[in-house]
């Protein structure tokens, strides 16, 4: 498989490029970022500024997108400019891939996304949900985690606080709010790629860190 990471610098983005580099089953790997990777080793890593509209390429023509892009209200400091990444750009990133014969698309959104919820957070990650849905994809799967466990370069108060209170509480939680790693997180989505056409959802409480 040809397979494309989208926020490959990112929580669970550089797990998923980490494990993909690790795995045989793939035989490119095009990892597009704002910055070159660090270690880029055998993935193909063009630099792009990521804004709109996206440059047209030849290394858009992959078999599968796994996407992790996203940012925090905070990080893009309003509303619009949330939207804009977590909607706008990753619709604009699958239909470039899409367009250029991408069969495949794994997208990692959130535990409670919905157009229709009272959250603007998790109503904008419904709606991107339900974008790319329309684009046609003969393999299309969305993973929905809780908090993600992990370590990050700039850490968020609020998500520290809540991973603190997850952990503490973990045996009395439903499993469907207990914190997840970003290593699972990472291993379902690069298995799930491959799966036979169809559309699936996984939730937080299926997400399994098994071998891809």
């Amino acid at each position: 498989m040809k397979l494309m990471i989208l926020g490959a610098t990112g929580v669970v983005g550089s797990r998923v490029l980490e494990q993909a580099l690790a795995s045989d089953k793939f035989e490119t790997i095009v990892a597009p970022t704002r910055r070159p990777l660090a270690d880029p080793r055998k993935a193909h890593n063009p630099v792009i500024p990521f804004t709109l509209p996206l440059p047209g390429a030849d290394w858009w023509a992959v078999d599968g997108v796994i996407c992790c892009l996203g940012t925090t209200l905070k990080q893009a400091g309003s509303k619009t400019g949330f939207y804009s990444v977590d909607h706008d750009l990753v619709v604009a990133c699958a239909g470039m891939a899409r367009e250029a014969g991408a069969s495949g698309f794994a997208l990692n959104s959130s535990l409670g996304a919905s157009p229709k919820s009272l959250s603007f957070y998790l109503q904008t990650k419904g709606k991107t949900e339900s974008a790319i849905a329309g684009m046609g994809f003969q393999r299309f799967v969305v993973v929905r985690p809780s908090l993600i466990d992990a370590k990050r370069e700039q850490p968020r108060l609020g998500e520290s606080l809540g991973l603190m209170a997850g952990r503490l509480l973990s045996p009395i939680t439903p499993r469907r709010y207990r914190p997840v790693s970003a290593d699972a997180i990472a291993a379902t989505l690069l298995r799930e790629i491959g799966g036979p056409p169809g559309e699936i959802v996984i939730a937080s409480e299926d997400i399994s860190s098994c071998a891809t």
